[in-house]
């Protein structure tokens, strides 16, 4: 029988989730289907068991139910422990329901493997403080940057995420060099820029100063899209290196479908067909 596997969103019309598994599900010789689908904003969870009620054996999440995932999952894998949210669900025997977040895992594959921009050293700026960042945090700070800096609209939310992330150990000392800040406060320049909010969907750029890149520096999307994004294209005018996020969609794919499957696809001639 085909397994069939599904992402849940709000919008999700523009993912290219379903073509990302299909060829990954060519290329390893796996049976299954993958479709994309829209979820209510009050009714996340009701859809996602439906599915699953149905003979769904695993889900994706995106925008905006991460945290919500995060919530019906009774199991979780340490890194979704860790990032508070959820982008991959596996539904186990007996109504069970693993979550697992492969968000960072895509990111630091992409580009490190990738985009081959080593994360040592360099002064990042995570910019929002909802489930897209929470995913990516841990996994940033595990490649031991001389900084990660959250910047948020709300500052409180960011000044708490750094809080909860403070407290955790990695290798048995504390995470120091981690810290939230304003807007408005904003007054150093950064290596790498990496947009964690939604603002691209709606047509937005995250307020940031024009004089946020340092020399050099990468500014890169979490989202993506077939023209530049806004925050790419502003960052671009400004002098600024650019990446959007379909490398690091289809990096955690890839962490999706070895859980789901237990084989692990080749990822590079799938971005490649999709960059095509």
């Amino acid at each position: 029988m085909t397994d069939r596997y599904a992402v849940f969103g709000h919008p999700i019309a523009h993912s290219k989730s379903p073509q990302i598994h299909a060829a990954f599900a060519h290329q390893t010789g796996q049976d299954l289907t993958y479709e994309a689908i829209l979820a209510p904003l009050d009714g996340f969870a009701d859809s996602v068991m439906q599915f699953f009620a149905a003979g769904g054996r695993g889900a994706n999440v995106t925008v905006p139910f991460k945290e919500q995932a995060f919530n019906l999952a009774g199991e979780m894998t340490p890194r979704a422990l860790e990032a508070g949210a959820v982008n991959t669900l596996k539904f186990l025997d007996a109504g069970r329901i693993l979550g697992d977040n492969t968000d960072g895992a895509g990111l630091v594959n992409d580009l490190q493997r990738n985009l081959r921009y080593p994360l040592a050293g360099k002064r990042i700026l995570l910019v929002g403080a909802g489930g897209a960042a929470r995913g990516v945090m841990m996994p940033l700070l595990r490649t031991q940057p001389a900084l990660l800096v959250l910047a948020n609209r709300t500052i409180e939310k960011a000044e708490a995420l750094v809080m909860q992330f403070s407290e955790k150990t990695e290798q048995g000392h504390l995470v120091r060099n981690l810290s939230a800040i304003a807007f408005d406060d904003l007054r150093q320049q950064f290596d790498l820029v990496i947009n964690a909010t939604s603002a691209s969907l709606s047509g937005a750029v995250p307020p940031l100063p024009n004089d946020v890149f340092a020399a050099g520096a990468l500014a890169y999307d979490l989202m993506y899209s077939r023209a530049d994004t806004p925050f790419i294209a502003w960052a671009r005018a400004r002098g600024a290196a650019t990446a959007d996020g379909l490398g690091m969609l289809v990096e955690q794919a890839a962490e999706a479908f070895y859980l789901w499957r237990g084989v692990r696809p080749d990822t590079a001639p799938v971005i490649a067909a999709l960059r095509a």
